[in-house]
């Protein structure tokens, strides 16, 4: 949202191209796409749905018994999945069910493409999400992700009862794919294979075009198809295989965008873990640093699976630059680098 606001408002008065940087930082197939076709109306409709979502969130956990202040709070934070509390504590302050399940909703919808809720909400229909191929990829990553992680809870006897398991998986899950950082536990402290299969959730993120952060689930699906296109054109060198989203062919430009994203992307995540190693980080906590900024998580592994107070300065600002990294998309933080980009 910000971003958009920025290209609106801030950039023109600069003299700098506002559609530039509102491109670099859309994401996947949609980025030349806007729902209206003037950015200022774009801007106007995103933060309308962004408000109502907002309201209904901090509705939500008043009736669940939240103080309004609480709830208000925690609203400002669940939708944007920025993770703050009015608690140290975080949302385990409240030992409820009802929040935990409220916080799972809009933290789920959080991480929806803003663009689809724009079609749902334009055209009061619910089924827009459902013929939405990544919306679809995205909830399936939600539910197989919260019944392999409450099911190794369960198993691994990290709790008594398989309800108790889902309650705090299926949490953490959201919590970790929507990359809102919301706690009821300390998934650092769970068996370690858990902790990180909750790092590949982290890495893939919401959709694209919403306030998750991570790779974005658009990109990951696309990234899988280009592998497998690999292998179908290694066994069969003369076909022509075109990579299709739902019924929507990808152009090759796009294809080499996201294919560049990821590599940026990584390259980056390597370069921050080497620097907070060499800045006295072990492997796992300079690697959970990486993981919670980059993919703006907030807790992470190790050292700083609480918080960052105990690191060095050093780590600190790199984890700075990794979370304005990861917020902003990689792209729309390095192309402010190149001379270019302000010469148009």
């Amino acid at each position: 949202m910000g971003v958009i606001v920025l290209a609106v408002a801030i950039l023109p008065l600069l003299g700098v191209g506002g559609m530039q940087l509102y491109r670099a930082e859309t994401s996947g197939v949609a980025k030349h796409e806007k729902p209206t076709p003037r950015i200022a109306e774009t801007a106007r409709v995103l933060w309308t749905l962004y408000f109502a979502l907002t309201a209904a969130c901090a509705l939500s956990y008043w009736l669940a018994g939240m103080s309004p202040f609480d709830a208000i709070g925690h609203a400002f934070t669940t939708v944007a999945t920025g993770g703050f509390s009015t608690h140290d504590a975080s949302l385990a302050y409240f030992d409820s069910v009802a929040i935990e399940l409220i916080a799972i909703v809009f933290m789920v919808a959080g991480g929806v493409n803003f663009a689809v809720h724009f079609l749902a909400w334009h055209k009061r229909d619910l089924g827009a999400y459902l013929r939405d191929t990544e919306v679809l990829v995205y909830l399936l990553i939600f539910i197989v992700g919260a019944l392999l992680i409450s099911l190794s809870l369960f198993m691994t006897t990290a709790y008594a009862t398989l309800a108790e398991a889902w309650r705090y998986g299926s949490f953490q899950v959201a919590s970790i794919l929507t990359s809102t950082g919301f706690g009821t536990a300390t998934f650092g402290l769970w068996p370690l294979h858990i902790p990180l299969l909750l790092v590949v959730l982290s890495f893939t993120g919401g959709c694209g075009g919403s306030t998750a952060g991570g790779i974005k689930v658009l990109r990951v699906l696309i990234l899988a198809k280009l592998g497998i296109r690999q292998l179908k054109q290694l066994a069969h060198p003369h076909a022509l295989i075109t990579i299709k989203v739902g019924k929507r062919p990808i152009m090759e430009d796009v294809l080499f965008s996201i294919w560049g994203f990821y590599v940026l992307y990584v390259a980056v995540c390597l370069a921050l873990t080497i620097a907070m190693m060499a800045a006295g980080l072990d492997l796992e906590s300079a690697f959970g640093a990486v993981v919670a900024t980059v993919n703006l998580l907030g807790p992470g592994l190790g050292e700083v699976a609480a918080n960052f107070a105990s690191v060095d300065d050093v780590v600190k600002w790199l984890g700075v630059f990794g979370m304005l990294a990861g917020r902003l998309e990689i792209f729309t933080l390095l192309i402010l680098f190149l001379p270019a980009y302000w010469h148009h």
